[in-house]
């Protein structure tokens, strides 16, 4: 694989049983955000923050899009897909989400993530930073639902909510 052509797929993952026989498959939130915050913090000074955000969004839609093909099941009805998201997201301690509103007919919801992965803890700074969230959350609908899903963070740990909240709507 040339760099030029990389792109995220989920075998790039690889085979983590194999590789980390003895670590297994958790880390450390810090580790995590050691990763996301520097990276974060170079995309910022070398193309500004709102380039990085956008960054962030866009990479996050790509792994929603691959982790809704590899590890969720689509042919599931749209509550048992959403109770499966729930509890998957759950197990692999990215975050407790849990649907506030749902208007099915018009594929808008409301969703709020306590103990996310990416923000919660940090210190207040009056701006929201779950741009991959945002871009996650995103990918998994709209390959789930075959129509294109936006969410946009509403109140999140660093604007000073205790949970990361989501309005999810369709693209017009």
């Amino acid at each position: 694989m040339k760099e030029q052509d990389y792109k995220f797929q989920w075998s790039n993952i690889g085979n983590i049983k194999l590789g980390r026989p003895n670590l297994g498959s958790l880390t450390s939130v810090a580790a995590y955000r050691m990763l996301q915050y520097s990276v974060r913090s170079d995309l910022n000074q070398k193309l500004g923050a709102t380039e990085a955000a956008g960054i962030y969004f866009e990479a996050g839609k790509l792994a929603g899009h691959e982790f809704c093909k590899n590890v969720l099941d689509k042919n599931r009805e749209l509550n048992e897909f959403l109770s499966q998201l729930q509890n998957i997201l759950k197990e692999l301690r990215i975050g407790l989400i849990r649907f506030e509103a749902m208007d099915i007919e018009s594929c808008t919801f409301t969703l709020a993530v306590s103990e996310d992965l990416d923000c919660s803890g940090l210190p207040v700074t009056d701006e929201t930073v779950c741009d991959f969230d945002e871009g996650f959350i995103s990918g998994i609908l709209t390959e789930y639902l075959g129509r294109k899903i936006t969410a946009k963070e509403t109140d999140c740990w660093s604007n000073g909510a205790k949970v990361c909240r989501f309005s999810i709507y369709p693209e017009k």
